[in-house]
């Protein structure tokens, strides 16, 4: 199966405290890696290596084998690296279409040549993208209006306006009502089994990550301690331990029992 990203001793340190330690993985094509463990414990500091707004301490970051580590974001995000971030960010006095002509705009580097029709740069593209996250109905939107699990829909189609080969997901269905985040994560897989998109995201919620796992790592404080199956890691007597403070996950449909 071909690797899309590997990630080699990876780490980071912030003075004394190590947040990443000596962090080493990979992700395969169309493979969605949730990468999860307690608060503190390092993921959202590997995000920001991953994506250029850290710089390791030590350690290499490839992506098909191309080394990625030191670049900007914006030089990542070109070679194909996309993201979402646990709060969502857009702009909040334009349309939902208007949101993602922007990206599909900077996509086609044309940031500096777009007046004075703008609006009408990519339009049929950023709909098609709108289609395949169910938002195309709410086009005409102004974002500033719409509930939170719609903001997540739009930050996705808005991350898929560069084709990513490779899409980071911060607790994509944090904030959200327990049937929007069963329907993002059910849109996800449908992406992720199309377009062949390989996908590391972060999440806190057992339900989210059992479901839709293919893989599940784990951290605690900085250090990978267990690295496999969802099955695997279920049973997993040090994950259950050190992330879920000695409870249970899933025994049976009626006992969930959570740190």
């Amino acid at each position: 199966m071909t690797e899309v990203l590997k990630v080699k001793n990876l780490s980071k340190s912030f003075g004394g405290i190590h947040a990443v330690v000596n962090l080493s993985f990979s992700v395969a094509e169309g493979e969605l890696l949730a990468l999860i463990g307690p608060n503190g414990a390092g993921k959202t500091t590997c995000f920001n290596m991953l994506m250029g707004q850290l710089k390791p301490t030590s350690g290499n970051v490839f992506l098909h084998d191309e080394n990625l580590s030191g670049l900007p974001p914006r030089k990542i995000w070109r070679k194909g690296v996309g993201r979402t971030f646990q709060i969502t960010a857009t702009y909040q006095s334009m349309t939902v279409v208007e949101n993602v002509q922007m990206a599909l705009i900077s996509h086609h580097r044309r940031c500096f040549s777009i007046l004075p029709f703008a609006h009408q740069l990519y339009r049929d593209e950023a709909m098609e993208l709108l289609q395949l996250v169910g938002m195309e109905a709410q086009s005409e939107r102004a974002c500033a209006i719409l509930a939170y699990g719609d903001l997540k829909r739009l930050e996705l189609a808005i991350a898929l306006c560069h084709e990513p080969t490779l899409l980071l997901m911060d607790e994509p269905t944090a904030g959200m009502a327990p049937r929007e985040r069963i329907e993002l994560m059910q849109l996800t897989s449908d992406i992720v089994r199309d377009r062949r998109i390989s996908v590391l995201f972060t999440e806190h919620d057992m339900d989210v990550v059992f479901a839709h796992s293919h893989r599940i790592m784990v951290l605690n404080r900085g250090e990978l301690i267990a690295n496999g199956s969802v099955e695997s890691i279920r049973n997993d007597a040090k994950v259950q331990e050190v992330y879920l403070g000695g409870g249970t996950l899933f025994k049976n449909d009626e006992e969930q029992t959570y740190a």
